[in-house]
């Protein structure tokens, strides 16, 4: 699968949805209701990005409270609101703090986690369709070492559940016909910043132990799944236009990039925050990197040369033909959604949309 215009995942939920979904959650909404106004907003993001003409389609996400909720609604085992906080911010002074989930008992299946998206996203569309899942990477940062340990002694033995359960979804998506799945890592990347880092050792964590160990779950997460293109995202953070980490991918291209067996690698690379192209020269030559180049936090839209000019950067280091266009992260990680309109959405989808036709036709 070589799309050259693609999509993170996760679009901004329209106000009905998110209606809904407090109704819902106040018991002034049956299952049923809440069910037929999800489908209606996978409906209309279905035909926005088709008619933006890109390449691959999700679901938006709109069935998800955030990228990860697909996790923690489907397996027991997790407090949704019990984990340590992180603190997202942006250039203008503004922060906002998040609570992360927590392990706290054995994990056991609820549900399946993504295949309802899955069918019913690929019976509203021709397009080639991609699901988004979590990477163990992100998954880690979910134990906690005193509220986790009545569960599972380490974090290993978590996250080998964990592996297990990602793969006997993956098994099942590719049974029903997936060819495309996308592994969600921001964790990667806040091993860039050296107060992410802190913390983690402060937690008892070597965060380089850390990234050795996660690169090899995941690898083992896609590993015989024949057939299935499979895409790692790794960005900064993504929270009301807000992000966790800067620093560019040097501090970890070549492990990462190098040992991950994954088919694409989906970049934020849309400010200087991002640092340069030169970690992509680690990128072995029989992937494609897709940059990540439009902004899906700032309504501001780009020009299509600066973006053409970018890519003819990145291009002397890794061959046009294995490059590819998207957003740099999704428009809605968290249901609350970035600081940016539908509008802004629709022509910034279009622009990469239109720029991956100019640049490869």
């Amino acid at each position: 699968m070589q799309p050259r215009s693609d999509v993170v995942g996760s679009l901004l939920r329209p106000a009905s949805l998110l209606e809904a979904r407090q109704k819902h959650e106040q018991g002034e909404l049956t299952a049923a209701e809440f069910k037929f106004i999800e489908d209606r907003a996978v409906r209309d993001a279905v035909a926005l990005q088709q008619d933006a003409g890109l390449d691959v389609v999700t679901d938006g996400e709109m069935r998800r409270y955030a990228f990860f909720g697909h996790l923690v609604e489907a397996l027991e085992g997790f407090d949704k609101f019990g984990g340590w906080s992180i603190t997202f911010r942006d250039g203008q002074g503004h922060d906002d703090m998040v609570r992360r989930p927590v392990v706290v008992d054995k994990l056991r299946w609820r549900r399946q986690m993504s295949v309802e998206e899955f069918t019913y996203l690929r019976g509203r569309t021709t397009r080639p369709v991609k699901v988004t899942l979590l990477s163990a990477q992100q998954a880690s940062a979910y134990y906690d070492p005193d509220k986790s340990r009545a569960a599972y002694a380490t974090r290993d033995a978590y996250l080998a559940d964990l592996v297990d359960f990602t793969r006997r979804e993956i098994e099942e998506l590719k049974r029903l016909g997936c060819q495309y799945i996308q592994i969600d890592a921001p964790q990667y990347a806040a091993l860039l910043d050296e107060t992410i880092r802190e913390g983690y050792r402060k937690r008892g964590s070597d965060p380089d132990q850390m990234l050795e160990a996660c690169i090899e779950l995941d690898n083992a997460i896609i590993e015989g799944h024949s057939g299935v293109t499979f895409g790692i995202h790794i960005c900064r953070g993504n929270h009301k236009s807000m992000f966790y980490a800067s620093g560019g991918y040097d501090r970890i291209a070549e492990k990462v990039f190098s040992r991950a067996r994954f088919h694409r690698f989906l970049l934020e690379y849309d400010d200087e925050r991002s640092g340069t192209f030169e970690p992509l020269r680690h990128v072995p030559g029989d992937r494609t990197v897709v940059l990540g180049l439009v902004s899906s936090k700032i309504p501001r839209l780009e020009s299509a040369d600066d973006l053409r000019r970018r890519i003819d950067d990145a291009a002397r280091i890794v061959p046009l033909e294995r490059l590819a266009l998207s957003a740099q992260c999704g428009f809605a990680s968290t249901h609350e959604g970035n600081r940016l309109t539908p509008e802004d959405q629709r022509k910034k989808l279009e622009l990469v949309a239109r720029t991956a036709k100019e640049v490869w036709g």
